[in-house]
């Protein structure tokens, strides 16, 4: 059984501001076929651009029934699935425990829908870990990996899924340098 790998990532520039650029990207690997996917709009957030990220690549599967890895360096995406903070959301009517609604619920009811279709596990990544930095101290990294994942993952699959998930990164940054060149025209979804 060959296994669907995907790497997301989603990045926002200007998040505090009143007009901002954010951008998220994908890698979808199967076997030896490898896909990018990338896309953005302004005036967003980055949670939202990290579940565009997922949203888009599951979308893009053209069969059901697929089981699938999926790497991501965000802990809101990666929290609600791996501690099913959604099933609580949806008892309570898309209310959190404080009683306020729940953001972004819309892209939480399709993405839903999407991991629904396949069987899918969740793995925490690090983000923007560069490694060919002498100051970055790989072992460190490996081992939070690990701690997060479990030891399923020899340190060779860690430096790969690191260096996936900063292509992921670069994806989301071609996006944003997109809407940048168009000048922030309108709302753009590549």
């Amino acid at each position: 059984m060959q296994i669907v790998n995907l790497y997301t990532d989603g990045a926002c520039s200007g998040n505090q501001n009143e007009t901002n650029i954010g951008g998220w990207g994908a890698v979808m690997e199967y076997g030896e076929h490898k896909k990018e996917l990338y896309g953005g709009e302004i005036n967003t957030t980055n949670n939202r651009m990290e579940m565009m990220a997922l949203l888009s690549a599951l979308q893009a599967m053209k069969r059901e029934n697929l089981t699938i890895r999926v790497f991501s360096d965000s802990s809101y995406l990666m929290d609600c699935f791996r501690k099913k903070w959604y099933e609580n959301w949806q008892k309570n009517n898309w209310k959190t425990s404080k009683k306020t609604d729940v953001e972004n619920k819309d892209l939480w009811v399709a993405l839903l829908a999407e991991v629904k279709k396949h069987r899918i596990a969740f793995y925490r990544v690090k983000g923007h870990v560069n490694l060919n930095s002498p100051n970055t101290d790989v072992d460190a990294h490996w081992k939070k990996f690990q701690e997060w994942n479990g030891s399923d993952f020899t340190r060779e699959e860690f430096l790969y899924v690191t260096r996936m998930n900063n292509r992921a990164d670069a994806l989301a940054n071609v996006a944003m340098d997109e809407i940048r060149a168009q000048g922030f025209r309108s709302k753009i979804a590549f």
